[in-house]
């Protein structure tokens, strides 16, 4: 898909819906522990974030509702879809997350999941929830910037 040379970069997939229903505060980079044929599968192109979400369990974080295709020529050692995964962080960041998801309202929400030289990582962001008037006024600022876009864009042009 989206391949960034300077870094050696490929983006697999993206949680869009996140930046809609949430109020990223900081984000961060972290590894996953997969078994073979879920590598290959990502590599496919075969992952969706949608409503995943990541917790912190006994000291370590864990990724929940990641959903990975089977792989095609996977036989009987293919992977469970939905089964949880392993994120592979730092020990201050892990405690710097558990101070984080002990605040109430705070979650943490994979945004992007990529490959980068060959490895898989996973964006991690804590975040804070949208209420539903929030997201109605960040939609309507968005078109309105649009609008404003598109005029410009036909003044520019002369169509005036």
């Amino acid at each position: 898909m989206a391949k960034n040379k300077a870094k050696d970069i490929e983006i697999i997939s993206r949680n869009k819906k996140a930046r809609h229903d949430f109020y990223i505060e900081e984000v961060y980079e972290a590894g996953i522990k997969l078994k073979g044929t879920e590598i290959k599968s990502i590599r496919n192109h075969r992952v969706n974030l949608k409503d995943s979400f990541a917790l912190v369990e006994q000291g370590e974080v864990y990724l929940h509702n990641m959903h990975i295709s089977p792989y095609k020529e996977g036989n009987r050692y293919n992977h469970e879809p939905e089964r949880k995964r392993k994120l592979l962080l730092h020990k201050n960041e892990i405690r710097k997350l558990i101070g984080y998801t002990t605040q109430k309202g705070y979650t943490l929400v994979p945004l992007t999941i990529y490959l980068k030289k060959n490895l898989c990582k996973v964006e991690l962001a804590v975040a804070k929830g949208k209420q539903q008037h929030d997201k109605r006024r960040d939609l309507a600022k968005k078109t309105a910037k649009r609008e404003i876009e598109k005029a410009f864009r036909r003044q520019q042009k002369g169509d005036y």
